[in-house]
């Protein structure tokens, strides 16, 4: 199984209802690709200082779901006209799940 986990930080300019564009367009993304096994969105709870704004964590059966997710025309339409105009900042990893 690969994980794949992003964190944002949103620009300071970022007002709620883009953020919130933000979150529904990630959320739609496991029904929009149809390859995802388990998929966990949300916002910092500001428990600690410096931390990115938000996350995902996805889960795929292997290196070629991962591939149809990232590649999917609809992820990377969300990236490109809602992610990233919103953002100042992300960081992401994928890793290996046993």
């Amino acid at each position: 199984m690969i994980r794949h986990v992003v964190m944002f930080r949103f620009r300071d300019d970022a007002d709620q209802a883009q953020r919130q564009t933000v979150y529904d367009a990630i959320a739609a993304m496991p029904e929009a690709t149809g390859v995802t096994e388990a998929y966990a969105i949300g916002p910092d709870l500001g428990l600690a200082e410096d931390n990115f704004d938000f996350a995902v964590v996805g889960d795929f059966a292997d290196q070629e779901a991962y591939f149809a997710y990232r590649d999917h025309p609809e992820h990377r339409r969300i990236i490109l006209d809602i992610i990233r105009p919103a953002i100042s900042d992300r960081a992401s990893i994928q890793y290996e799940v046993s």
